[in-house]
């Protein structure tokens, strides 16, 4: 197991409430012993004008899982991670259901952690690919 400590998806889900993963529904669903896993709604929360998933909110996942995982890797008395880079590849649209991310480590290393994160849609098929860069910087106290 990669993580610091045992987590719990209520822990996880409640750290998401009062923020933008909250409002648009986004809901972690596995704690793997290297992965996390998250879906998120498609619908009017996440729409564009042409009643597609939007990319930004695409990107709200994929820095919402590997946030959440480079977070869950630090000890967080003393250290917290923050994204510095994030990148998608959008492969096909979405118009209903759910999308589903699956947070995998390319990289963990004591400044910065690396993830690619990759969203399916409800029928398996792959409908986003992005790369998060987590900068690791010490808590402020």
């Amino acid at each position: 197991m990669i993580w610091f400590r045992n987590y719990s998806l209520e822990e996880l889900n409640a750290r998401g409430r009062n923020n933008i993963s909250g409002l648009i529904g986004i809901d972690f669903t596995v704690i793997g012993d290297d992965y996390l896993e998250a879906r998120m709604p498609v619908d009017a929360r996440t729409h564009q004008p042409a009643g597609i998933l939007h990319g930004g909110a695409s990107i709200v996942l994929a820095e919402t899982l590997g946030s959440m995982a480079s977070n869950m890797i630090v000890d967080d008395s003393k250290f917290m991670g923050v994204g510095l880079e994030v990148n998608a590849n959008h492969l096909r649209p979405v118009t209903t259901g759910f999308v589903t991310g699956t947070c995998k480590a390319l990289h963990i290393g004591a400044k910065t952690h690396v993830w690619e994160i990759r969203m399916m849609t409800d029928r398996g098929k792959m409908n986003c690919v992005s790369r998060l860069t987590v900068a690791i910087i010490p808590v402020s106290k």
